[in-house]
């Protein structure tokens, strides 16, 4: 193999590397270095600079100096677990080599008798003599020794000396790859390119310089290979003809009009896209992104409606059972009598649900919910036209790809999230589909009132609590924990019911992770009912379900969490239209960013500028739970101190599109960021 015109010497596994057996092969694998490529992102923290040499009468003690020197005298005490020494000299004085359990033979080898030699470490005095314990550069040519060694982030077993020689190999030996960028876009780089990008970015005197071209060029190249295989998917997916759907917007119009509520400009705004979509002779592959309380789910019950009349079934899947359950009564509530419709519940028969599975089959049943169950291969359906998945951000990418093609070049997709994110992250994100945002609320929903109160207020939180219980009302009492912790100062849920029990007898539920499915169905649907008035819950009551009667959420330690996720909180009531209320419980030793959190939450409740102002306090990694979502961080680039990166690839993709230029030569990019596997047959 031709290392210099090859790229795939960097997909190369690790062994294929001089000097790296199986235990070091291992060890970088338990960091999540799984090929030659992958170490190039381990970039150094901080550097030891050895390239100043000392005299032996200048060294200073506790520094790591640099000293050239002649071996003079080998003392090997024949007792064992005594030290080696060797003792050496320059014209200025005498220093020790002190070595533990180190072999005679490797001793005389690094330290030859009356060659002149160069070593590296941390100066002790001992004995009134200076003194290098254990040196680990050594070298009779002193230029491999005076140089800046980058310190790395270390898997345990593995030296600095070992991780450097590693990392100067594959820097000696990266492929001279050709260019993928336009002349254009080079030159917003000055024309660096990427085998010097690598080599500057692994330069000590670089560590820290993200402003610099060779990191804003590797940067570029993350973000836009991600672009990139968004694009392609987009064009293949609307590649793929499908069966026009045509229907009479008048009967949709009919349900709108007994509705006892108005549609925003958003939601019509919305319908009409995907109304459009519906009608087009091409796929649609949609995400429909809202607030809390937005209004998405009539927009797609309505789609769901238009598809149904143009003689297709619908299947509209739900994170849990109970909010498909949901879905399903607002459907029956509000579609014809006509319009057949089904719940397929991991609660039904037997019987029951062949029978469903059979009607299904017969197109005898128009639309359908349930959870994820209903993509098992078992389910089958006649005439399947359109797929909605509610709370989406679950699905990565592939799983997205994988979907589509699953339902068939008929059926089109169309996913819901309840998530705002920065625009930055849903270009990055959700950049393989079309998207439509609704932004504004209906004018039912009234915004929720947030108080921050100090936990030694809590008399206070419980007077207000009995008084809106009096009034009929419902009551979301949020903890962090399930269980109390000794080394973790947070409420748990467990204590908390335990202690509002005591004040509202009969009034109190629990809820938490380890409750089982079935008790957790049972738990909801009697809050549902107003069986009870308070419900005491960890943050599993996060997503989705509407409890018109429940109106105060209290969040303990709140400032615990962030902010995109205490707005998905806060969006558990407001969901009626009673006045609402959230209150922030803190202690009151309080960080600045905790104190940051809880303002911003109290001045909005728009969760798009909420998410914005999330990211610049926490990054854009933790942006609720997106690292546990399977989706990649990247390893340069960052949507806040990049975003400007992010339009310049967004603007370059829009220009490919449009002149569809042939995308080839971007084949090594797509390889290299490991992003192959979604379009593999790039020419």
């Amino acid at each position: 193999m031709d290392i210099k015109r090859n790229y795939n010497y960097l997909l190369s596994d690790l062994s294929s590397l001089k000097g790296v057996g199986n235990k070091t092969t291992n060890l970088l694998k338990k960091k999540n270095i799984n090929s030659i490529f992958d170490l190039l992102w381990k970039l150094p923290r901080s550097y030891t600079d050895r390239s100043l040499s000392s005299k032996i009468k200048d060294l200073k003690i506790n520094e790591i100096q640099t000293v050239t020197v002649i071996p003079q005298k080998y003392s090997i005490p024949r007792i064992r677990n005594l030290p080696n020494r060797v003792l050496c000299k320059d014209e200025t004085g005498e220093i020790d080599c002190v070595f533990f359990n180190s072999y005679e033979g490797y001793i005389k080898k690094i330290l030859p008798i009356g060659k002149e030699v160069t070593i590296s470490g941390k100066i002790k005095y001992f004995r009134n003599k200076y003194q290098l314990t254990n040196p680990k550069y050594i070298s009779e040519n002193s230029s491999i020794i005076k140089q800046k060694h980058n310190s790395y982030s270390l898997t345990e077993g593995i030296s600095e000396k070992v991780y450097n020689k590693i990392i100067l190999q594959i820097i000696n030996n990266l492929p001279d790859i050709d260019e993928w960028h336009s002349k254009y876009i080079l030159n917003k780089f000055d024309n660096i390119s990427w085998n010097d990008s690598i080599k500057k970015l692994h330069k000590p005197e670089n560590i820290g310089k993200f402003r610099e071209n060779f990191y804003q060029r590797l940067a570029f190249d993350e973000i836009f290979s991600t672009f990139l295989v968004n694009s392609e998917i987009r064009k293949k997916i609307k590649k793929i003809k499908k069966t026009r759907k045509k229907f009479d917007t008048k009967k949709q119009n009919e349900i709108i009009s007994k509705l006892n509520f108005s549609l925003t400009r958003d939601q019509n705004k919305t319908l009409d896209e995907i109304n459009k979509d519906l009608c087009s002779e091409n796929k649609m592959f949609r995400l429909l992104q809202g607030d809390v309380g937005s209004g998405k789910t009539i927009v797609s019950l309505l789609s769901a409606f238009n598809s149904i009349n143009s003689g297709f079934q619908v299947a509209v899947m739900a994170p849990t059972e109970i909010l498909a359950r949901q879905h399903f009564l607002l459907a029956q509530k509000i579609f014809p009598k006509n319009i057949q419709i089904e719940l397929l519940s991991g609660k039904s028969t037997y019987r029951n649900k062949k029978n469903i599975l059979d009607r299904l089959l017969k197109k005898q049943i128009d639309i359908i919910f349930g959870t994820h169950a209903l993509f098992q291969k078992k389910v089958e359906f006649k005439k399947l036209g359109l797929i909605i998945i509610d709370e989406q951000h679950k699905f990565g990418v592939n799983q997205r790809k994988k979907l589509s093609d699953k339902a068939g070049k008929d059926c089109d997709v169309l996913l819901m999230t309840a998530t705002p994110i920065p625009r930055t992250l849903t270009m990055t994100i959700y950049g393989d589909m079309d998207l439509s945002i609704i932004r504004e609320k209906p004018n039912i929903r009234k915004p929720v009132r947030t108080y921050s109160k100090l936990e030694s207020k809590i008399e206070d939180v419980i007077k207000f609590i009995k008084k809106e219980i009096k009034l009929g009302n419902q009551i979301f009492w949020v903890c962090p924990l399930i269980e109390e912790s000794k080394k973790i100062d947070h409420t748990s849920a467990i204590k908390k019911s335990e202690y509002l029990r005591k004040l509202f007898p009969n009034q109190v539920f629990l809820l938490h992770g380890k409750t089982t499915n079935d008790e957790k169905e049972i738990i909801l649907n009697k809050f549902l009912k107003n069986d009870f008035k308070i419900l005491v819950s960890t943050t599993i009551i996060e997503v989705g379900i509407d409890f018109p009667n429940a109106n105060v959420i209290v969040i303990e330690n709140a400032n615990k969490f962030g902010l995109s996720q205490l707005h998905q909180l806060r969006g558990r009531v407001g969901r009626g239209n009673k006045e609402s209320s959230c209150i922030l419980m803190f202690k009151s030793n309080l960080s600045e960013n905790a104190k940051k959190r809880i303002n911003i939450l109290k001045e909005s409740n728009d969760g798009f500028w909420i998410s914005e102002e999330d990211m610049k306090l926490r990054g854009f990694g933790d942006i609720l739970g997106f690292k546990q979502s399977g989706i990649k961080n990247f390893k340069l680039a960052d949507p806040i101190h990049n975003h400007n990166l992010f339009i310049l690839a967004e603007k370059e993709i829009k220009r490919i599109e449009k002149e569809k230029e042939d995308i080839s030569r971007f084949k090594p990019l797509i390889k290299l960021y490991d992003r192959a596997d979604i379009i593999n047959d790039i020419a």
